[in-house]
């Protein structure tokens, strides 16, 4: 692997504060009074993974929007405990956006309790909330006495919600006996159109008249060529219908959802979040054991159920089909997030980082596509199914951080901020030539990009200047 390693340019202090002034200045723009849409255009409302990705931006220089991101999205909490992936903009029109509220009927949902909170989605996203929470705290604790009492404050605040959260995950979502919580659309994975559910989608059979008419906003805003096919929408919109036509009844899932999975970077955040919580309730005075206990049954279910040994890697587990999904996506790299990944399995995601399957050889590339790039379907620019995302490589660096730093890491900083120097704050780019696709002004990619300078700033690691 070493081999592959390329040299690390170095950005001058200059160029790194006008590109911090400039994600700033995106977040600003993006900023709604209460929450951070994704983009201005083709998602105008609130996501879940986002407002957590967003917070841990903004806590850097803007407490209090850090702390109203996650308490405002956690607004829309069920009272299952579950946080829903869109928590909607009750200013944005009726039609700007689909699916949209009418579509999710979450108000008329058992589960979602009274409806007197805001409109949500009825599905959800990976949980890295508890972690955000954290981060957000540690930047308060570096800002003085009054910051961290405030802090304090906010954590008290969203702990029991964070708490219901994690509790409705294990119970909820964990029906297939391995300590994991199984997702039931693609849309929670984060990771749409991933090859991972590939097979899934394709063996669906959907009803004649089972999907009304809709109309796809995202092909308004971005190039079709960019974004998921037709024929995997009306797959995305069939599985959402039939959710909510059960009433989002988790306790029907394994004998009534078509679609039943547990991923490896869904479960690697939960188990990264995990620990965070329990550090959070020992600042708050409370026990954290019990958060351990949890983030070692998933470290404990992601070793037995999701690594397969004979390729080396994690793979996601269809619950339906009782099967290993052998697809190489960035998901199989996601357990470098868990602290206490032993050194076998880390070895393992390390040497493929470095293998022909994610880094491609030349110094115009860029780190790290969303798919094997040896795969005969890679493409290197529709959605997951091979571009660079800026919220993965960050996953993926501070996951590194925790096992020794090795020199592929600087490789993900360095690809990460020469990507947004040469295409600016998009959504996702192109991993051959750092193109830029999907939305503008894309906020968690703004978000990350500060996380990730300051970090290095401070740390002393500087692979990017």
């Amino acid at each position: 692997m070493t081999s592959r390693l390329r040299p690390v340019p170095r950005l001058a202090r200059v160029e790194r504060d006008a590109l911090l002034a400039e994600a700033q200045r995106v977040l600003d723009r993006n900023w709604t009074g209460h929450s951070t849409v994704a983009s201005r255009t083709l998602y105008p409302h609130q996501w879940s993974w986002d407002a957590a990705f967003i917070a841990i931006g903004r806590a850097w220089s803007e407490q209090a929007r850090a702390q109203r991101e996650l308490e405002s999205l956690l607004a829309g909490q069920w009272a299952n405990g579950m946080v829903p992936h869109i928590v909607f903009d009750p200013s944005v029109p009726v039609g700007e956006y689909f699916p949209g509220p009418d579509f999710w009927a979450a108000h008329g949902a058992s589960e979602a309790g009274p409806g007197t909170g805001p409109a949500t989605s009825g599905i959800l996203q990976p949980p890295m909330h508890a972690r955000a929470a954290l981060e957000v705290h540690r930047r308060a604790e570096a800002a003085g006495e009054g910051a961290v009492a405030a802090s304090l404050a906010f954590l008290g605040r969203v702990y029991p919600k964070l708490v219901a959260w994690h509790r409705y995950l294990a119970g909820r979502r964990g029906v297939g006996g391995h300590h994991l919580a199984a997702i039931v659309h693609p849309w929670e994975s984060g990771m749409d159109n991933s090859p991972i559910w590939d097979q899934d989608l394709d063996e669906l059979r959907i009803p004649p008249g089972a999907v009304p008419a809709y109309r796809r906003h995202d092909l308004v805003h971005a190039d079709p060529a960019d974004r998921p096919t037709d024929a995997a929408y009306d797959r995305f919109v069939y599985l959402a219908i039939s959710y909510r036509d059960a009433g989002y009844d988790d306790a029907t899932l394994l004998a009534r959802s078509p679609f039943l999975v547990e991923d490896p970077l869904f479960n690697a955040i939960w188990c990264w979040s995990a620990h965070a919580l329990a550090e959070i309730a020992e600042l708050l005075g409370h026990d954290g054991a019990p958060h351990r206990t949890m983030a070692r049954r998933i470290h404990e279910g992601m070793l037995t159920y999701l690594w397969e040994p004979g390729a080396r890697r994690f793979l996601a587990w269809d619950v339906r089909g009782r099967r290993h999904v052998s697809k190489n996506t960035v998901s199989s790299l996601m357990p470098l997030l868990d602290p206490e990944l032993p050194a076998e399995q880390v070895d393992a995601i390390v040497a493929e980082l470095g293998s022909t399957h994610f880094h491609a050889a030349g110094p115009a590339s860029f780190l790290v596509p969303s798919y094997d790039l040896a795969s005969p379907d890679f493409d290197r620019r529709r959605y997951w199914r091979g571009p660079v995302w800026i919220n993965i490589d960050w996953l993926i660096w501070r996951g590194l951080g925790q096992h020794g730093d090795p020199p592929v890491r600087a490789e993900i900083a360095t690809s990460m901020t020469q990507l947004v120097r040469r295409s600016g704050f998009r959504e996702y780019f192109d991993p051959f030539t750092g193109d830029g696709y999907g939305s503008h002004d894309f906020s968690w990619t703004a978000a990350l990009l500060i996380d990730l300078l300051h970090r290095l700033g401070l740390t002393g690691d500087r692979p990017a200047w």
